[in-house]
């Protein structure tokens, strides 16, 4: 393996990790309920939307900046997400991917994760979906 070989591996094995890490410093800067919504969608997404490296740092770039300007707009959880946040996370994936098998429990995780979220915003912390 020639010494540019070399560079590019490194660079391909590193550039997802320095994108992954600046996206998580994005998320961990936002309001806690925005930071729940986006931990929700992100372990969604994680397990079961298919996707490359490069369309995985760029699918979860453009969350980060979904919910930087939501909050910086004011805009609740549910103006972003809609009543059905799974609805909402396959449309969002798409753009990134031929789409994949999610099963019910992930659907009912997700939706009950955004509900606790989305719930802070109208102080109906425990409702149920």
């Amino acid at each position: 393996m020639s010494d540019t070989e070399k560079t590019g591996l490194i660079a391909k094995m590193i550039g997802p990790k320095r994108r992954w890490k600046a996206y998580k410093g994005r998320v961990k800067e936002l309001p806690e309920d925005y930071r729940t919504a986006v931990g929700a969608i992100e372990r969604h997404l994680m397990h079961f939307v298919p996707t490359d490296g490069d369309s995985n740092a760029a699918m979860f770039e453009d969350l980060a900046d979904l919910f930087e300007q939501a909050a910086a707009d004011g805009t609740p959880i549910r103006e972003i997400v809609g009543e059905d946040p799974v609805e909402f996370v396959d449309a969002f994936a798409q753009n990134y991917s031929e789409g994949g098998y999610v099963p019910a429990r992930a659907r009912k995780q997700l939706t009950d994760d955004i509900e606790r979220a989305a719930g802070s915003e109208s102080g109906n912390e425990d409702t149920a979906v």
